[in-house]
């Protein structure tokens, strides 16, 4: 039977080096490992030590989440590969083309909520004098709920 080496300790960093070396508090390393975005070894005194590729995984998930990728769907792109998975380059452009399409409908989400806020969404209200979209009998309503107009495909 093959024994597996024993994991060095002294090439891995503890969480406050991670915490320090990725600009991010302490509590969002545990936060992270704890939601299985990342993963750490114990070292023999039963202290969290974590790879360098952590580093990159942090990133990743920093820049996601600035662009409102939810931790789920981060977690469920990640989650296609091993923790602490060394990912090669096309791995990592497969992750991200992963969320263009989201992001995409996002940008024309917003952009359109940005372009369209000051004049009517047919929300149905049918009660502001100054509306563009009178919406007489609430023919909007029939669609169903919500802002109709703003969440048109």
């Amino acid at each position: 039977m093959h024994k597996k080496n024993p994991i060095d300790f002294s090439r891995q960093m503890t969480v406050g080096e991670v915490a320090h070396r990725a600009g991010v508090p302490v509590s969002t390393v545990h936060f992270y490992e704890s939601k299985g975005l990342i993963a750490s070894d114990r070292s023999p005194g039963n202290q969290r030590r974590f790879d360098s590729v952590v580093l990159r995984y942090i990133a990743v998930i920093k820049v996601a989440q600035r662009a409102g990728i939810s931790l789920e769907e981060i977690h469920e792109v990640l989650g296609r590969f091993p923790p602490g998975s060394k990912l090669t380059a096309a791995q990592w452009r497969g992750l991200s083309s992963h969320w263009r399409a989201s992001l995409d409908e996002r940008i024309t989400r917003l952009t359109r909520l940005r372009d369209e806020l000051d004049h009517c969404i047919g929300c149905g209200c049918l009660s502001l004098d100054a509306c563009p979209l009178h919406n007489p009998q609430d023919k909007l309503g029939e669609e169903g709920p919500g802002p109709r107009i703003l969440e048109r495909p």
